[in-house]
């Protein structure tokens, strides 16, 4: 395939993958943005935006670094190594929602990509999860499928990144006063920061991996016991 062909298609991967409606269940969640309008927290275009930023973050301390980590190990034939990975990525989630989240995704995530390619990895990850071998955690799945679609690293968490700022940004559309001109200026703005993110994603050994953030874990907590919720979590 000519270079240009290559790239093309891999644009349209990318398009399809990280479209903020793809069937996987994103649209159920509000990373934790629920609880911040609610407890006032987040009340404006600027605390939305902080919130967004402190959300990548934890990404990127986390699911990015368990997504390059899956695409490696695909890319060296050591499909095993994703059990343990899946299983650090699991042990790092401290609310209940936000297991419940990387679990749901992570598994329709796979039964979309066994529906769509006939790669044995897909059946087989999918067995993995049904047996419970595996969680089946999102970062996994979707670093398996980037593996599989032969997308750098680059691509990958710029794609995990835009489905966080996404994910948080829809939810707060429906649950505060704001336009969609402020939200996709919100956008605009944090997707100038992914390359840091991206960095420091990069820079982070497997062992180091931490998703603690005080903030969004006790508002993940304070969304439990909520007694009016639109979103999961």
């Amino acid at each position: 395939m000519q270079e240009s062909s290559h790239r093309l298609l891999n644009i349209a991967r990318i398009l399809q993958f990280g479209d903020s409606v793809l069937p996987v269940g994103a649209f159920t969640f509000s990373c934790g943005v629920e609880s911040a309008i609610s407890c006032g927290i987040v009340y404006d275009r600027q605390t939305l935006k902080q919130y967004v930023c402190t959300a990548l973050l934890q990404a990127a301390k986390c699911d990015a670094v368990a997504q390059i980590q899956t695409l490696r190990a695909c890319r060296s034939n050591r499909l095993n190594d994703l059990i343990s990975i899946d299983k650090d990525v699991i042990s790092r989630k401290l609310s209940p929602e936000s297991r419940v989240m990387t679990q749901r995704m992570g598994k329709k995530l796979t039964e979309l990509s066994t529906a769509i390619y006939h790669d044995p990895v897909f059946n087989w990850w999918l067995e993995q999860i049904r047996q419970g071998t595996v969680i089946g955690t999102y970062p996994v799945s979707h670093g398996l499928l980037m593996s599989h679609l032969d997308l750098d690293e680059d691509a990958m968490l710029a794609m995990h990144f835009y489905g966080v700022a996404m994910t948080i940004l829809s939810a707060a559309q429906r649950l505060m006063r704001i336009t969609h001109l402020d939200s996709q200026k919100i956008l605009a703005e944090v997707t100038s920061l992914f390359p840091d993110y991206a960095e420091m994603a990069l820079n982070t050994r497997p062992e180091e991996m931490s998703s603690f953030s005080p903030v969004i874990d006790i508002l993940a907590a304070v969304h439990v016991d909520a007694h009016v919720r639109l979103f999961m979590n």
